[in-house]
């Protein structure tokens, strides 16, 4: 059986399960999806960037219908092979694929740092939602993110938002923000960022950025603690936005 990890060219944005070394990440987004799964409960949903696809096949536990859109051809093939439950779409998100007014929800779960033209792609998901319809939103928090610098250091990334930025970029696209929260670690992350110098995330950091690609040599007690992460390490809350990990907005469409 091919994993996740042969089936797709691992460059660390795009996180998949299974793999001990990547558990972290994948933990912090499963959080989210976990959180805004009910809000697609009898939903026709659309998945604006689906990457490997757990979270779009997450949110179909509840949801009426998932379409899963991706623009790369490799990624959405593993999708539809993965997970046949989902309808796979291949589109570029500057002009999503679907007629307007048709879908009731639309997922955007990590994919807007990664966007050029942010307003443009927000104005495409209000044009196919219904009228009512929501948008769910993560992103990384700018100000914890790439605290010191205005250019995301990540080469992947063009624009990371602070709250206010984030808020401001979706009612400027025409949608009402019903609300707008942070991801933070809970208390066993907490513990282990204090058992790691300040921060378990740099630990981590340190070992790739440390390494040749493909390389790098884990140590075998930080491996275990990142291996054993589970998603409810993470808390989403409304306090204390500015120091949270990933914002996490709820628009409304009009």
């Amino acid at each position: 059986m091919t994993t996740s990890s042969e089936a797709l060219h691992l460059t660390g944005e795009r996180t998949v399960p299974g793999i001990p070394e990547e558990n972290y990440w994948f933990r912090r987004h499963e959080a989210a999806y976990l959180a805004l799964a009910p809000r697609c409960a009898g939903a026709t949903v659309l998945e604006a960037g689906c990457g490997e696809g757990y979270g779009a096949n997450l949110i179909a536990e509840g949801a009426t219908r998932v379409l899963a859109l991706d623009y790369d051809e490799a990624t959405t093939e593993h999708v539809a092979r993965r997970y046949p439950r989902l309808c796979t779409l291949r589109g570029n998100l500057a002009g999503l694929p679907l007629i307007s007014s048709t879908v009731d929800v639309v997922a955007s779960f990590q994919v807007l740092e990664h966007l050029w033209d942010q307003a443009g792609f927000l104005t495409e998901c209000l044009r196919v939602l219904r009228p009512g319809g929501r948008a769910v939103i993560t992103t990384p928090n700018r100000l914890t993110f790439t605290p010191d610098s205005p250019t995301p250091l990540n080469p992947y990334h063009t624009r990371e938002l602070s709250p206010s930025e984030l808020d401001e970029l979706v009612t400027d696209a025409g949608f009402a923000v019903e609300s707008l929260q942070g991801l933070h670690h809970g208390p066993r992350l907490r513990a282990l960022d204090e058992r790691y110098g300040g921060s378990i995330i740099d630990a981590q950091l340190e070992v790739v950025m440390g390494s040749l690609p493909g390389q790098a040599s884990w140590p075998a007690e930080l491996l275990a603690d990142v291996a054993g992460i589970v998603a409810d390490d993470f808390e989403i809350h409304g306090d204390h936005l500015d120091a949270s990990l990933d914002l996490i907005a709820v628009a409304v469409a009009p």
